[in-house]
């Protein structure tokens, strides 16, 4: 074979590495502390919505390409619900597209919106989705670094400043922030909306986890002066109700800026989870109660975890939203995260993910290792117990 079978835009991906520690997990019958899915369903009534649709026989067939109505109109109504008092509204017929996840509506927005040669600006750490899709479509990959500080993860909103060229197409934002569990504040976000309005830049934020957050709170970079018309917001159904198998997800935006994530959308999976979106429609109707619930037991874990990964030996940075803790693991005599995530199953059997992975910077995050804490909370106890033996 002359030429490798491989498109050279995606030589530098192989297997994602959560497939791999989630495969490793299963075959070392471990913990698995490394992917980011609850190890318990979500609401009942959610669930019971998903088989009645099917006994209905309301989306076995194609839904309709924009996503079946009563979703559109749900999801128009939760960002009134939660963000009308910010000035941020959308028209479900006109301004929101239901997608395959909130990964497909990241791919089919970078697809859409960036031309060949394009720079997107990232903040690293990243979901690793969002390198193989900037170079799906053709874009430059530009990393402005978290890096840690006072024991969390900020940004230096200097070094994004300087990282925008005369080449930048856009700015890809994910706040609350995985891995690092960073949530962006109000002047940060008021100085990304400036700079983006100042330099004529686009957005696509990521706030899958808009509901998860313990410190602080959630301000949607739409909500900003200037930056409806410039932004696609994106968000989900699993992480905020516990299914993320179903892969609900959305994107909203000006109708121009959709129409051009619906072109590519298109043409990827066409259409998804028909019997899914309508039980997502009465989820997100759920009264406040249930989200304050989840936040609330979700800060729990956290604070759980973070307990116990120190009494473990770890240094333990600050999360402020998400499902995950980031850790240092030099305390404990290690320094490659790599070879610590794939030695923690037999040492102790418990399963992260290391953070390296998600920099194109590895070197300086070498010794960064990811925990999921959205699990039960005797999963939890027994994992903490488990990783102090990496002491005795």
């Amino acid at each position: 074979m002359g030429r490798p079978p491989l498109n050279s835009r995606l030589a530098e991906f192989g297997t994602t590495i959560f497939a791999e520690m989630s495969a490793l997990a299963v075959r070392t019958g471990s913990i698995n502390l490394g992917q980011g899915f609850p190890d318990v369903d979500g609401p009942e009534s959610v669930r019971e919505a998903a088989v009645r649709a099917l006994r209905d026989g309301r989306g076995n067939q194609y839904p309709p390409g924009p996503g079946v109505p009563e979703l559109r109109e749900a999801v128009a109504a939760h960002q009134s619900r939660f963000y009308g008092e910010l000035g941020l509204t959308y028209d479900p017929d006109t301004e929101i597209l239901v997608t395959a996840g909130a990964t497909e509506a990241v791919a089919a927005s970078l697809l859409g919106l960036v031309e060949p040669g394009d720079e997107v600006i990232a903040l690293e750490p990243y979901y690793d989705s969002y390198a193989a899709s900037i170079a799906l479509a053709g874009g430059t990959r530009v990393p402005v670094t978290l890096r840690p500080r006072d024991g969390a993860y900020a940004l230096d909103l200097d070094e994004l400043r300087d990282a925008v060229t005369d080449r930048t197409r856009l700015i890809l934002l994910n706040t609350p922030h995985n891995p690092t569990g960073t949530v962006l504040t109000r002047d940060e976000l008021a100085a990304i909306a400036g700079l983006c309005v100042e330099r004529d830049l686009l957005a696509v934020t990521d706030e899958v986890y808009e509901h998860l957050v313990y410190d602080g709170e959630h301000l949607p970079l739409a909500s900003f002066e200037g930056m409806r018309e410039r932004t696609v917001t994106i968000s989900s159904a699993g992480k905020t109700f516990a299914f993320t198998g179903w892969k609900v997800g959305w994107a909203m935006a000006p109708p121009e800026l959709l129409a051009a994530v619906r072109a590519a959308k298109q043409y990827l999976t066409y259409v998804a989870s028909g019997p899914f979106q309508y039980a997502i429609a009465e989820a997100l109707a759920l009264p406040d109660t249930y989200y304050e619930g989840l936040r609330d037991d979700l800060r729990t874990k956290r604070d759980l975890l973070s307990a116990g990964l120190r009494d473990a030996g770890f240094e333990v940075f600050r999360s402020a939203g998400t499902y995950f803790i980031t850790t240092d693991i030099r305390p404990l005599g290690a320094s490659d995260g790599i070879d610590f995530c794939l030695s923690l199953p037999e040492r102790c059997g418990v399963v992260a993910v290391p953070t390296q992975v998600f920099y194109d910077h590895q070197p300086e995050a070498a010794h960064l290792v990811r925990f999921a804490f959205c699990k039960r909370e005797e999963v939890l106890r027994d994992a903490t117990s488990r990783l102090k033996g990496l002491t005795s």
